[in-house]
């Protein structure tokens, strides 16, 4: 009503309404809930949050961050509510795109795995795979590896090319941040995978290789879920210009948001980091 005083008399709006004049002004001049007040500052918090996400997170994890960083007891509905109130949205994942090919002549590594995707300490077993990265002078291409225990993206590497030494690179930094011991690698069955090159290195650093069946998305869910993550939270949301802007918004990304801060549904809403730090506190 108040909107729309300047228009129509307050005796019109109350009357169209349904509503008497005194019970207006009652409520005109009545000091907001406890509720109410609350609801707008948890509102700034969830502003706040929703910035620092870069805008991503939807009420899931804001409603985890609430909790955990700013010690609030809040219900999903609620943190949903208000995000709605808001116009806050999170972002969604759409699907990937394949960009490894098999080697019809290249001998496959044992498939170690058998879809069974899960890993009782760090370093146990990681999973790799390739992705494009779109930018207006050309394909990148980025290789990673996850450790399956914790997500976090334990070694990575870009190129301009589908070389089999962008996954030798990847695995090189890997092997260099973790130091394994025994440590299954899984990937598809791409060329770059089953190259020599890629064979020896594993043999040389005593990884134990390991490949999906051909054509089949399950058997490296959990690249493809981090794909999935990668594009629709920066990806398909700004336009690189050039390659060195590709390599420093995906090492941003990487390295200063997923493996740090970015909450992740399967570690009941930690980073990889801090995940990883609390397990090692506890041993």
């Amino acid at each position: 009503m108040s909107e729309n005083q300047a228009e129509h008399a307050v005796a019109t709006l109350c009357r169209v309404l349904g509503v008497t004049e005194a019970g207006y002004y009652a409520w005109k001049g009545r000091p907001a809930s406890k509720r109410a007040v609350e609801d707008e500052q948890l509102t700034e918090s969830i502003r706040g949050i929703h910035q620092m996400s870069d805008s991503t997170y939807g009420a899931p994890r804001m409603r985890a961050e609430l909790v955990e960083e700013h010690q609030v007891k809040v219900g999903m509905r609620r943190v949903a509510r208000l995000m709605r109130a808001a116009g806050l949205v999170g972002v969604s994942r759409r699907a990937c795109c394949v960009t490894t090919r098999r080697d019809e002549v290249a001998r496959p590594a044992a498939d170690l795995v058998k879809r069974r995707f899960e890993a009782s300490r760090p370093d146990e077993l990681w999973v790799a795979d390739i992705t494009y990265i779109p930018t207006c002078a050309g394909f990148l291409y980025l290789a990673v590896v996850l450790d399956v225990w914790s997500r976090k993206v334990v070694g990575w590497a870009m190129a301009t090319n589908l070389k089999a030494e962008l996954v030798i690179a990847a695995l090189d930094m890997a092997i260099a941040q973790r130091q394994p011991r025994d440590v299954i690698h899984h990937s598809d069955q791409g060329c770059q995978y089953t190259s020599l090159g890629f064979g020896q290195r594993c043999a040389q650093a005593g990884v134990r290789p390991s490949m999906g069946s051909v054509g089949d998305a399950y058997d490296n869910a959990l690249c493809e879920s981090f794909f999935a993550s990668l594009e629709c939270e920066l990806l398909d949301r700004r336009t690189l210009r050039t390659h060195s802007e590709g390599r420093m918004a995906v090492f941003q990304y990487i390295e200063g948001w997923y493996n740090l801060r970015r909450r992740h549904s399967a570690l009941s809403y930690q980073s990889p980091a801090n995940y990883e730090k609390r397990y090692r506190t506890a041993a």
